[in-house]
């Protein structure tokens, strides 16, 4: 085996030893003001006038900005592995906030700043077979580069977007997950020991609770 790809597969699993370390920790969720002026006039006019910081005793992970009101499909997506089916696929939902470097569910570096949420499915094929029990998708897209939120991306769209927050070819993202009792805002432990944010949208009739690791990754 060649010393590259040793190196490689030795500092892979110290990524994920930390990742694991760092998943053992203690979180909170905690409701926060408006998203600052960072994020650019167009997006800042679509969001909630509410956000939710999740934090551990190191300080803030994450935080995030839903859309004032969530979008939702003519034709729900009702599949058994799709969890949030109302949603339209590549509609914007909302915006994150990375205080400091993070990693998305791959163990991809995810630099510091902000980014916009578009919600996507996960493709059923062999390279994307148990990366989660839902396909559920929240892929990070900088906010420089996302600039239409009423646009709806094509799935080819979110992943050439995408790839400019993970500097890799494969898109950040962040996984959905299930819903636990009805706190929200709140983060909970799953029994894959990730931590998952659980906080409540709007749409257009009433409220869309959606729930996405935070601290966590992929095991395969």
């Amino acid at each position: 085996m060649k010393m590259h790809r040793v190196l490689g597969l030795v500092l892979a699993v110290l990524f994920g030893a930390l990742a694991s370390a760092f998943a053992q920790g203690t979180y909170k969720a905690e409701a926060i003001g408006a998203a600052p002026a960072d994020v650019p006039a167009p997006i800042l006019s679509t969001l909630d006038s509410a956000g939710v910081r999740v934090s551990s005793d190191q300080g803030a992970l994450c935080e995030v900005w839903l859309r004032k009101t969530l979008p939702t499909s003519a034709s729900p997506n009702t599949s058994s592995d799709v969890l949030f089916g109302a949603l339209p696929e590549g509609a914007f939902l909302g915006v994150l906030h990375f205080p400091k470097d993070a990693a998305d569910f791959r163990s991809q570096t995810i630099k510091a700043g902000f980014y916009t949420l578009r919600y996507a499915l996960i493709p059923q094929d062999g390279n994307h077979m148990g990366v989660n029990p839902s396909r559920d998708a929240f892929v990070l897209g900088p906010v420089s580069a996302d600039t239409d939120p009423d646009k709806v991306l094509s799935f080819d769209d979110i992943v050439k977007l995408s790839r400019q927050s993970s500097g890799t070819p494969h898109p950040g993202f962040l996984v959905g997950a299930a819903a636990s009792g009805d706190s929200f805002p709140s983060i909970a432990k799953d029994g894959s020991g990730n931590w998952n944010l659980q906080l409540k949208g709007h749409k257009s009739g009433g409220d869309l609770p959606l729930a996405f690791t935070v601290v966590g990754h992929w095991q395969g």
